[in-house]
């Protein structure tokens, strides 16, 4: 071992920087991936079949037995951990949070009751690149139409309480144009009441129309700026799109601020 660790050090391998809590999430991802292949790079060439490396092996039949009992799972490792969807969907929850409630970063939106129809579109529109976020995309570009669907019936069975509201920190008059515009529109501007679609009590319409409570501020402001510069898409109608690019950035901070807070 102590061979395997002195080769280890005088390895050479790319450099590659430990990611900071300021660096975006997607990006640390990425930077996660190429530390793993760097890592996986210097173990093989750490290994037995490597020329040149000196590896400690045990000196006797007896201990190597008794390694190999303790580090063999045996048959029915395989068994003890459940194939169900609940199981498999624990890969969604560093980011969405806990049977998909949502986390506290601000961004990764709650996905557990939404409308089973709306959850599939949008898996559809990451899987399609008509949605753009690294890990998402990566993660779904070989899913078949048929689990995108069990997928989203999973998460929309989902029926759990929501957190309790943000507390809103802007000023009083963004606050009460973003109920104006949220609960009634702005017809002078074409713009429909969010209420209009998203139901009055904010909570969603059947078939795929979602809910708009229990999201953070920051992440109802990127999916709004999203719209407005194209890098959020849906199929056509994309009535969203057309809404949003009749939004000021005054209009999308107050709406959103409100949102945030019911």
């Amino acid at each position: 071992m102590r061979s395997i660790l002195i080769s280890i050090s005088k390895a050479r391998s790319p450099t590659v920087a430990v990611p900071s809590a300021a660096v975006p999430l997607f990006k640390r991802f990425r930077i996660a991936a190429r530390l793993a292949r760097s890592l996986a790079a210097i173990v093989l060439a750490a290994s037995p079949a490597a020329p040149g490396i000196a590896v400690a092996q045990p000196s006797t039949t007896a201990a190597t037995a008794t390694s190999a009992e303790s580090t063999d799972p045996g048959p029915d490792a395989a068994a003890s951990v459940e194939d169900t969807m609940a199981q498999r969907m624990q890969a969604c929850t560093p980011c969405h949070g806990d049977q998909g409630r949502a986390t506290h970063d601000g961004y990764y939106p709650r996905i557990a009751g939404k409308p089973a129809g709306y959850l599939f579109e949008q898996l559809l529109n990451f899987r399609e690149g008509r949605r753009t976020q690294p890990a998402m995309n990566h993660l779904l570009e070989h899913l078949s139409d048929d689990y995108l669907r069990e997928i989203a019936a999973y998460f929309a069975a989902l029926d759990l309480p929501y957190p309790a509201p943000v507390a809103a920190t802007a000023p009083p008059s963004a606050l009460q144009r973003g109920e104006l515009l949220v609960t009634r529109g702005d017809r002078t501007r074409q713009l429909a009441a969010c209420s209009d679609c998203h139901g009055k009590a904010m909570t969603g319409t059947l078939p795929a129309t979602p809910g708009l409570l229990g999201l953070p501020r920051d992440y109802l402001a990127a999916q709004l700026g999203g719209w407005r510069n194209g890098t959020r898409r849906a199929a056509a109608p994309d009535c969203m799109a057309e809404v949003a690019k009749r939004l000021t950035p005054e209009d999308v901070f107050a709406i959103t601020s409100w949102l945030a807070a019911r």
